[in-house]
């Protein structure tokens, strides 16, 4: 399968940024009222996925918008449950009621760690998923629990790998905030890219690589250039492993 191009939307970008990401992906994440979204934001996105052939997915968070939903969380998994049936249930119907399908399920910040470093919750979030939206695609951690479980469930993932991430040599992420978190230079994004593409590697920022095998790959819409880096993605996966200096760095 060609790798996949998801970005997170929604999330109080300008109308105009979620556009021009929209022209470059293939996949959205759709904020749906917890760390962010709003009735307006869900329409807006889903009408420009519909209009513009995106996979469209929900992208639930904690009901926490003070820290943008990055701070770590404790939950139980009963209320767990009870916010995705919210959440990806608002998206569901605004979906409907524009004639698109749910495509996948994306945790967001601190439930995507909660769930990978919890091993109930990692159950209960495959449990809910196959439960209510069987036919969607979970999109999760390459290499990590919750893909391991949903696999296990008998739902289909998709393994995720993050373009503009920084990472540790052990393959986990530098925490939001740490000076390394981020990978904001669009060409140093493409090399990682090419790295990818030719040898499935990913380079942790130390510059030692790590094997991974995602079928999809994130840029975040609040990245600094984030257009710009999803442009230098996107042609570098159309252009495989013959990635140029010059690849998506025009204006």
């Amino acid at each position: 399968m060609k790798l996949d191009l998801n970005c997170d939307l929604g999330e109080g970008e300008p109308l105009s940024r979620t556009r021009a990401l929209m022209r470059w992906i293939t996949s959205a994440n759709v904020a749906c009222g917890g760390h962010a979204g709003k009735l307006r934001t869900m329409e807006a996105c889903v009408r420009l996925a519909k209009q513009l052939g995106v996979r469209l997915g929900a992208h639930p968070g904690p009901w926490d918008r003070a820290d943008f939903g990055r701070g770590r969380v404790r939950l139980v998994p009963d209320d767990f449950q009870l916010l995705l049936m919210y959440q990806v249930g608002a998206l569901e119907k605004v979906a409907q009621a524009n004639g698109v399908r749910l495509h996948h399920i994306k945790l967001h910040g601190a439930l995507y760690h909660a769930s990978e470093e919890d091993e109930v919750l990692a159950g209960r979030y495959a449990a809910v998923v196959k439960r209510f939206w069987p036919r969607a695609k979970i999109y999760a951690r390459a290499s990590g629990r919750v893909a391991r479980i949903a696999r296990g469930s008998g739902l289909a993932v998709w393994e995720e790998a993050f373009a503009d991430r920084g990472y540790r040599d052990d393959g986990t992420m530098f925490a939001r905030g740490e000076p390394n978190a981020l990978v904001t230079d669009p060409m140093a994004v493409v090399e990682r890219i090419r790295l990818l593409l030719d040898r499935g590697e990913i380079a942790a920022v130390s510059g030692r690589p790590f094997v991974l095998n995602p079928q999809t790959l994130c840029i975040h819409s609040d990245t600094p250039e984030a257009v710009r880096i999803a442009r230098a993605v996107a042609e570098a996966l159309r252009a495989g492993s013959g990635i140029t200096r010059e690849a998506g760095l025009r204006p």
